[in-house]
């Protein structure tokens, strides 16, 4: 397939007018058939990489069905979502491991849909002044024999585990998770600066939706978000669906990180696609009110995004961040946070082709090519 008269994203250069060919399901130098895709008008983007998110479409994946996770495959696929790393919750011990087997059981399979390429554990190993819309009967200190036992359920497909570094033993879990392949991310925390950046030493390299669940960035008490600022490795999650962060704090911490190291991620629940009402979540119950969404009986708890990571590139650019900014925080940024940027994330030659057209005018979804096929 040769996709050409689109603006192509480049990681070096922003958008550049070039062609983008496939040879099977990879990108190449030339094409090795005869089918154009009329790109005009377009732009070309990577496929987008989804590391922290929970359900959609009524479906959540720490139900650990099968039926669910191929739903929301199949949804976020739909999206020009092309590869996912859903989150688990703060559930107990048997439930995650359920969610790990499913998850290595989906991979197995390969049944389509946007590729899952791990599980982000988001809990238990959290603080609970600080837990958020997670459930606090569930949480566990930082348990290094848990998190072996997990990764073998999941078949080594753990990529991502949120951690509260105050919690005991945080930086020793932090050390042997990097030793079994598995990013840290410092979330659902009351750590001050000192302890942030011990962690972020320690090797965690990874911010959970920066600025919900932690202490905010004070003149005189900088906490997670001034360590994390500090050490050029780390990056940082911002949910940028219009209710969480307010327009203005996504430009600040834009210009504040950089675009080379910002993550975008949508959080979504399984109320996403769905009318009002109240829904499951985590063992607890959310309500949704239009993009809201609040745990029952507790209106100024958010407990998730229902937009899914394509609604939150949108208005990322609608907030003023440069398109090339929010595409790469969408695709090459998260790509790289979990270890698969060597086959997705950019339009180079070599990887995966895995492409999205979005309409120039609106960032609407034009067209869809996941690994070398239209969908």
């Amino acid at each position: 397939m040769r996709i050409s008269g689109g603006q192509v994203f480049d990681l070096r250069q922003g958008f550049v007018q070039r062609d983008v060919c496939t040879d099977g399901p990879l990108l190449a130098e030339t094409s090795g058939d005869s089918v154009l895709l009329d790109a005009s008008g377009c732009y070309v983007i990577p496929g987008l990489v989804d590391v922290h998110f929970h359900g959609c479409v009524g479906e959540d994946f720490s139900d650990a069905t099968p039926d669910g996770l191929q739903k929301i495959a199949d949804f976020e696929l739909s999206q020009g979502v092309t590869y996912i790393c859903p989150a688990g919750m703060t559930l107990p011990e048997d439930q995650l491991t359920a969610i790990c087997k499913n998850t290595a059981a989906h991979r197995a399979k390969n049944p389509g849909g946007a590729e899952v390429v791990g599980v982000h554990l988001e809990g238990p190993f959290l603080c609970m002044s600080k837990k958020g819309a997670q459930n606090g009967d569930y949480l566990h200190n930082p348990d290094i024999p848990m998190l072996r036992r997990l990764q073998e359920a999941a078949q080594g497909c753990v990529k991502l585990v949120t951690l509260a570094p105050e919690q005991p033993g945080a930086m020793e879990f932090i050390k042997a998770a990097g030793e079994m392949g598995i990013a840290v991310s410092v979330g659902h925390t009351a750590a001050d600066y000192d302890t942030a950046k011990a962690a972020f030493e320690a090797g965690a390299n990874h911010v959970t939706h920066t600025y919900n669940g932690m202490p905010g960035l004070h003149h005189r008490e900088p906490s997670v978000i001034g360590a994390a600022y500090e050490v050029p490795g780390v990056l940082p999650e911002l949910i940028c669906d219009g209710v969480h962060i307010h327009g203005s704090v996504v430009r600040l911490t834009f210009g504040l990180f950089g675009g080379e190291r910002m993550i975008l991620i949508s959080d979504s629940l399984r109320a996403t696609g769905m009318p009002d009402g109240e829904y499951p979540f985590g063992g607890q119950m959310i309500e949704l009110h239009g993009n809201r969404a609040t745990i029952l009986g507790h209106p100024e708890t958010l407990a998730g995004s229902v937009t899914s990571l394509m609604g939150c590139l949108r208005q990322a650019v609608s907030f003023g961040i440069p398109l090339a900014d929010a595409v790469r925080a969408c695709t090459f940024n998260p790509a790289r946070s979990i270890g698969i940027d060597g086959r997705t994330g950019s339009l180079d030659t070599g990887k995966e082709a895995s492409i999205v057209l979005l309409d120039e005018k609106d960032l609407s979804v034009k067209a869809i090519i996941f690994k070398g096929q239209k969908v």
